[in-house]
Parts: structure tokens; sequence; C-alpha cells
């Protein structure tokens, strides 16, 4: 049954544009699944399923190496990511960038695309994302970092006292 399941969330995420988790439950449901959103929600984990940026919908439902997927692109629409931003704070060194819903998976390929040596890497959820800065490297040094990554990086997102 789960591997049933799981190819037809393949097929459904590949076909179609499924902006939600209760989204891609519904149509589970009308092709017979009888599931919860847990356990939607652990297939998508499993099938490392992810969001990206969609003109249309806000943000849809991608797999690894789908075809229109972030990977696939060598270029992201730096405008359309840098808009998504709402803050960039920090606790202690790390940063913690908040965004639009749906849109920190995108940014956050983004910024670990883009090597840049003062950023060791991020780790997303849906509107929000850890930044974890290279040892020694200080808070203007990452958002000097984040601006020329988005270039127009506007300094209002930086929260007071940066």
């Amino acid at each position: 049954m789960r591997s049933q399941r799981l190819l037809a969330i393949k097929k459904i995420i590949q076909t179609e544009k499924i902006g939600n988790q209760e989204e891609l439950l519904q149509r589970l449901t009308d092709q017979g699944f009888d599931l919860t959103q847990a356990t939607v929600s652990r297939d998508l984990k499993a099938l490392q399923a992810g969001k990206k940026a969609d003109p249309e919908k806000g943000s849809i439902l991608y797999l690894p190496g789908q075809s229109g997927s972030l990977q696939d692109y060598p270029s992201i629409d730096q405008s359309l990511l840098t808009s998504a931003f709402q803050s960039v704070q920090f606790a202690n060194q790390f940063g913690v960038i908040k965004t639009i819903p749906g849109y920190a998976n995108s940014v956050a390929v983004a910024i670990d695309k883009a090597g840049r040596h003062e950023i060791v890497g991020t780790i997303a959820g849906d509107d929000t994302i850890l930044l974890i800065p290279q040892e020694g490297m200080d808070k203007n040094a990452v958002k000097k970092a984040l601006q020329i990554i988005f270039p127009g990086l506007d300094d209002v997102i930086f929260s007071p006292g940066y």
C-alpha cells in the first residue's frame, strides 16, 4: 500500500501544481487513499519533497531531480527571492531569516548554491531559515554576503541593533 501511495504522490507532484500538503491529501483522497496529514507529511519527507517558488500559486511541491525544480536552473530569479525576505536577526552567531510562507527552502537553496565563504550552510523550514556562518565571521560579513547574493536586499529587513 505504501509503495502505491508513494508512486501516486510522485505522479501528482510531477504532473500538477500542488501548493501544500492539504491539497495533496485531497488529491490522494480523490484517488481512493484513506490517510491522514501526518502520513502525507512522512511520505513527502521520505520522497525528499521540497517547495519552490511558483508565479501562479506562490509555492508548489517538487521532488529532487524533477524537471523544473530549482536544481535544474543555474540561475534563480533573485528578485523574486529577494522580495520573499521579511527579516534577518542574529542569535549569538547564528542567523535567522524569516521569509514569506513557502519561500524559505528556495531562499536557502540560493544561499547554499552561492557558495559564499562567509556562510557554512542553511537549514530551512516553511518560512524560517537557520543560517550558519563560517567560524570567525561577524554579522556584518554575513550581511554583506547576503546582499551580494540578493542584490537590492533592503537594510530594513535587518533587525535594529544589527
